[in-house]
């Protein structure tokens, strides 16, 4: 990848999926994706920031961000692998651009970072956010401090790993959150990328990495637990056909007792990932005893979700079985 530091121009590549910041009023009385990549970047004001800035535009898709497929990630990788530019921003909806940014994350290994971004208010609204988040977006693309990092996603002038990222409120333009123990990795204030807590590690440690596009992703199911989850919810998915199976655990990765026996049925049948309900933290391995918790479970062969919570062990899940992994073993890598 060539050096932001001595290239220029600088080189930026803007894809766009659709979503909230690219929607526009559509006759029902709301918004739906129309904005192509060029019209959401034009309120950004780049070109203040670097004058003889050179900006390239991919429409990978129009859509809503729950319409976002894994499929489409792999097409955004393969924009990377291709491409000259710097760094790459990302737009989509922001319902699912946790899961966007921890795919990538494990995926992109162009050696171009791309950060992930959208908005909160779209554009017919007043203090619409989109313009501000690709500024950030793209302050932190081209920053040679995140180069060695495949995806971030940027949301708020904050800066977020993708593995510890999560929507945490539905419409506040401050949606996203690492936890509350980890935090944003950096900020960009006055136009500076400051990230003093970026992992060191690359894509190099990831299970994924070079091994291209597979022929097919295996249906992989996710399921939470709550009060009184009825067995018939695990004893329907063991016969629906599925590769496997993500449980939302509750606490640190515990189901009711009453579920332990078509649990452990499933467990047996296909690949079984524990996570953890609240999804900030790793899932638990050898605190709790009791019938339903983690330890009875792991030791029927249940595979702990580490960091990741159940929608990132889900895609986790999905792409080791695509390409013929161990699952237990690329699992140990988020322990």
């Amino acid at each position: 990848m060539p050096d932001t530091a001595s290239a220029l121009p600088p080189h930026l590549l803007i894809a766009a999926l659709g979503g909230t910041i690219a929607s526009t009023a559509d006759g029902s009385g709301g918004v739906a994706p129309a904005l192509s990549g060029a019209e959401i970047a034009a309120a950004a004001g780049l070109d203040r920031i670097w004058p003889d800035l050179q900006t390239d535009f991919t429409q990978v898709a129009q859509v809503s961000s729950a319409n976002v497929t894994l499929e489409m990630l792999f097409d955004v990788v393969e924009l990377a692998r291709s491409t000259d530019a710097h760094g790459i921003v990302l737009t989509q909806g922001t319902d699912t651009l946790e899961e966007t940014a921890f795919a990538l994350s494990v995926l992109n290994d162009s050696g171009v970072p791309i950060a992930v971004t959208g908005a909160m208010r779209n554009p017919t609204l007043p203090g619409a956010d989109g313009p501000a988040n690709v500024r950030a977006a793209a302050l932190t693309a081209l920053s040679p401090l995140a180069r060695h990092l495949p995806a971030v996603l940027v949301f708020n002038d904050e800066i977020h790993d993708p593995r510890h990222v999560r929507k945490a409120h539905v419409s506040s333009t401050a949606a996203f959150t690492s936890g509350p123990v980890l935090g944003a990795i950096g900020w960009v204030s006055e136009d500076v990328v400051r990230l003093p807590h970026a992992p060191q590690q690359s894509l190099a440690g990831s299970p994924f990495a070079g091994r291209g596009r597979p022929e097919s992703l295996p249906p992989v199911a996710l399921a939470e637990v709550g009060l009184g989850e009825p067995a018939e919810t695990f004893d329907r998915l063991g016969e629906a056909g599925f590769a496997g199976l993500v449980i939302a655990g509750v606490g640190g990765g515990h189901v009711p007792e009453h579920l332990v026996p078509a649990v452990t049925r499933l467990g047996a049948q296909m690949p079984v990932v524990l996570a953890s309900r609240p999804g900030a933290g790793a899932s638990l391995t050898r605190t709790y005893g009791y019938v339903g918790g983690e330890i009875g479970l792991l030791e029927a062969g249940l595979i702990p979700a580490g960091v990741l919570d159940a929608r990132k062990a889900r895609i986790a899940l999905t792409l080791a079985l695509s390409h013929n992994l161990d699952p237990a073993e690329v699992f140990a890598h988020f322990a």
